[in-house]
């Protein structure tokens, strides 16, 4: 059950390749963990049959050659490759870790004696540590689902990054496009919530010390969290384009953005992150927790503001003026994360923040003038209304571990053939 770490940070040259930049994005991939290529044979060749034992390591060494070839693509994005050949690829990759799972699986059964066996080796992108390997097999079923819940967010991503269509002037992300990305985002935070209560509690807490940060609790946690938040960001946007959606169904999804953002500030905030993809994600989860504020002080001044009393029209002023310093501090949170490294920039403007960074400042400004006039005097809050509290209505897939697969009856029937 010990730990191998292989190569520390940047030693001779290393291992892990981080970009200089990633260009546009939408949903932040905070690097591909990538497994490296391990020899299963020789810790099980006394306890499984060779058929079984080539089967796990072809199937876990196609997934080693397949993300190490997919993760530039997923980390740096180009819409033309994305649109022809990414989310295939991507796909591919997902598949095979699907159908590996299965058969991993058995190395854990029932608290099988083949679960330390064999030492699994991934590569990191946020631990010191360049790569690290567990002799746990729940170390592997954790990876594994991490990486799955990964190159989930890189098809959102893919899905995400406005396009022009042969009959529009300017680029744009399509409604069943947005409809996709919720829905893979929402498979995302089910592998995440799948680790987090059924793998962690499986691992040992002396092993769960060993754990890279990119495992860690708190980060899957804030990776769900960010996932359910994205989400609701394009519920939100979608919501904005709708002429049937109220004032009170567009506040309460600014607010389930914020609750969503929060939670996963909470969770990031609790690991150190010194620099490269552990603080481009603490940036990211922070520029993302700002704007979700601003949107919702924006709606919720907008229904405070249909009230008749002076008390209203002053708690609607106070709202929308904090909507509008939020929308000032999130531009710079945004500058802050596309200038840390890898540097990124922003795709061009779509979704909820395209219509609220020009509404808050028209709306905040008007509010204020016509509070003035109204009442003759300028009545501001000291600080801005609470925003309403609102149970989360977008929830995580809900993902289970798959069966075991087929081979691990026969596997069965073999052992105590020859055990009688």
């Amino acid at each position: 059950m010990g730990c191998l770490v292989s190569t520390p940070r940047d030693a001779g040259g290393g291992n892990r390749k981080r970009p200089g930049s990633i260009g546009e994005l939408a949903v932040l991939v905070p690097g591909l963990r990538i497994p490296r290529s391990v020899d299963v044979s020789q810790p099980l060749g006394d306890n499984l049959s060779k058929s079984l034992i080539e089967r796990l390591s072809s199937m876990r060494t196609r997934i080693v050659v397949m993300a190490a070839q997919e993760a530039p693509i997923a980390i740096k994005p180009r819409r033309k490759t994305a649109t022809q050949h990414g989310g295939s690829t991507l796909a591919d990759l997902l598949q095979a870790l699907e159908d590996y799972l299965p058969v991993l699986l058995g190395l854990v059964k029932d608290g099988s004696e083949l679960t330390n066996k064999v030492e699994f080796v991934w590569t990191n992108q946020e631990d010191d540590a360049e790569e690290t390997g567990i002799a746990n097999a729940w170390y592997e079923v954790l990876s594994v689902l991490h990486l799955m819940a990964m190159l989930c967010f890189s098809e959102a991503n893919l899905l995400l990054l406005p396009k022009t269509a042969s009959d529009a002037l300017q680029p744009k992300v399509l409604e069943e496009s947005r409809r996709a990305a919720i829905d893979v985002l929402l498979k995302a935070a089910g592998y995440l919530d799948c680790a987090i209560s059924h793998v962690l509690p499986q691992i040992p807490s002396e092993v769960r010390r060993l754990l890279p940060v990119d495992l860690a609790e708190e980060k899957l946690q804030a990776l769900s969290m960010q996932a359910l938040g994205q989400g609701v960001d394009i519920q939100l946007g979608m919501a904005i384009d709708s002429p049937k959606a109220t004032l009170a169904v567009k506040r309460r999804l600014a607010c389930e953005m914020v609750k969503c953002w929060h939670q996963a500030q909470d969770s990031i905030t609790q690991l150190a992150a010194s620099d490269g993809w552990g603080l481009k994600h603490q940036l990211f989860i922070k520029w993302k927790y700002i704007e979700a504020k601003a949107a919702a002080y924006y709606y919720h001044g907008m229904i405070l503001d249909e009230g008749n009393t002076e008390k209203s029209h002053g708690m609607a002023v106070a709202a929308l003026q904090a909507a509008e310093e939020y929308l000032k501090e999130s531009r710079k949170a945004c500058e802050a994360f596309n200038s840390a490294p890898p540097t990124s920039r922003n795709p061009p403007p779509w979704g909820s923040m395209k219509y609220l960074s020009e509404k808050i400042p028209k709306d905040a400004s008007s509010k204020v003038r016509i509070n003035r006039d109204l009442y003759n005097h300028e009545r501001v809050l000291e600080k801005a209304p609470m925003l309403p509290d609102f149970a989360l209505a977008l929830k995580p897939d809900d993902y289970q571990l798959p069966p075991l697969d087929p081979s691990w009856n026969e596997e069965n029937r073999q052992y105590k053939a020859q055990k009688s």
